[in-house]
């Protein structure tokens, strides 16, 4: 993760910065969906508007699911299957529940998430900078093989990109908060790429702090509950250089960090698809879009954002493999737009924002969609050949929604409403 980290950076970093010029084109909420309407027409628009609820889905799995697994032994419980599963869909009624019946209460956690977040890095590193015992930072270049998969050293670093660039999304966000924000054109792009960038910085902390506290790696990976079951390696860090009373204290706040996220997330999708439904962009379009008249959310939605990320969970039968899956939907969900403003950049260049990237446009924007095909292709390979057949499937049933939902009601931005500030970035 310490050679890996940097380089999934810096991919991501050519993907957000391709994603933020387009950003200061068309600063709309529709974000992704509206770049590629306006740049690639109304099948375009659908399926990069699919392909990000996807991701969003099964980052709803991925992020309750590991909570799960944090969660399920700091209570004193078997990670089995079973327990696993049956705490995630507790989890995901939880966050169901509080969307289902107040916005303002999920408006209220959301400001106390970000505290949560913060305090969470901080009370981590910290507690395992001042606490933990710590290997010699030679440990830190050392080379052991010690995965369950038997394979090539070069081919286990690549395969351990996965976890990196999973932490790498969502940070569209700025994008879909567009016309929410002051001098949006300027402010959004920035959003996004300092997103990563700031991710970039306190994620390498935070990795480097646990590497260097890992007592011993065999038996970081083999460490198991009373059961036999495996325990997570960042959980069985932590206990076993600070204490399990320690430990409990201190990921309390990172268990609490990943609920919220998957609270924020599980809102998200049901207004992704709540707004889709609206457009007449799925089947049984007017009972998904349908709001509440009393509590003035969007149920229909809301349930069935519940009900997809517990299943995706079913299908998966394992955390790699639905990480994979949200990989994939997100980044071809990004790319889209960014492939199509690069194949058609001579006809938007004189609409472009005051945030661009000039002569280095074309560069960065073809760097970004061979990382991405760099990226996705290693999310399928095996051990996680199941998210490449998952993923197909996907495909597949997108393509008869498509045809099943009919034609969709479009609604693409004024480009030349949103002004022709063609000015340097300041």
């Amino acid at each position: 993760m310490l050679l890996g980290w940097p380089l999934v950076t810096f991919g991501t970093l050519m993907v957000a910065l391709s994603m933020a010029e387009l950003c200061s084109a068309i600063p709309t909420s529709g974000g992704m969906y509206h770049w590629s309407a306006e740049l690639g027409g109304p099948t375009w628009a659908w399926f990069t508007a699919w392909l990000n609820i996807v991701g969003l889905i099964t980052a709803i799995a991925g992020i309750d699911y590991g909570c799960a697994e944090f969660l399920v032994p700091m209570l004193g419980l078997q990670s089995s299957p079973h327990s696993l599963l049956a705490l995630y869909a507790l989890l995901l009624l939880s966050q169901g529940i509080i969307n289902h019946y107040s916005t303002a209460l999920v408006g209220w956690l959301s400001d106390v998430s970000v505290v949560v977040h913060i305090l969470g890095v901080i009370v981590l590193i910290g507690a395992l900078w001042i606490f933990a015992p710590k290997q010699p930072l030679a440990f830190v270049w050392s080379n052991q093989n010690l995965s369950p998969v038997r394979a090539p050293y070069a081919w286990l670093f690549m395969l351990g990109l996965l976890q990196a660039q999973w932490t790498y999304t969502g940070f569209d966000a700025s994008a879909h908060m567009a016309e929410e924000t002051v001098d949006p054109r300027r402010t959004a792009p920035w959003g996004m790429v300092l997103s990563v960038i700031v991710s970039a910085i306190f994620g390498y902390i935070l990795i480097l702090s646990l590497t260097l506290a890992i007592p011993n790696v065999a038996q970081v990976l083999q460490t198991t509950d009373r059961s036999g079951n495996p325990l997570p390696a960042v959980l069985t860090i932590v206990r076993l250089t600070l204490g399990i009373r320690a430990s409990v204290s201190v990921l309390a706040l990172t268990v609490l960090a990943m609920w919220f996220c998957g609270l924020a997330s599980i809102t998200s999708v049901s207004r992704s698809l709540f707004a889709l439904a609206r457009d007449n962009g799925m089947p049984l379009a007017s009972v998904w879009c349908r709001v509440n008249a009393r509590l003035k959310t969007p149920v229909n939605a809301i349930w069935l954002t519940v009900a997809l990320a517990f299943a995706a969970m079913l299908y998966s039968g394992a955390y790699s493999v639905v990480t994979s899956i949200s990989v994939i939907g997100f980044y071809l969900a990004y790319i889209a737009p960014v492939y199509l403003g690069w194949r058609k950049k001579s006809t938007w260049m004189s609409k472009r924002g005051p945030w661009h990237l000039g002569g280095a446009s074309n560069t960065i924007n073809l760097l970004a969609v061979l990382w991405t095909v760099f990226i996705c292709t290693i999310m399928v390979m095996p051990p996680n050949a199941r998210a490449g057949w998952g993923i197909c499937s996907v495909l597949g049933v997108l393509f008869l929604l498509h045809v099943a939902a009919g034609k969709h009601k479009l609604y693409k931005p004024n480009w030349e409403s949103l002004g022709n500030s063609n000015s340097d970035v300041k």
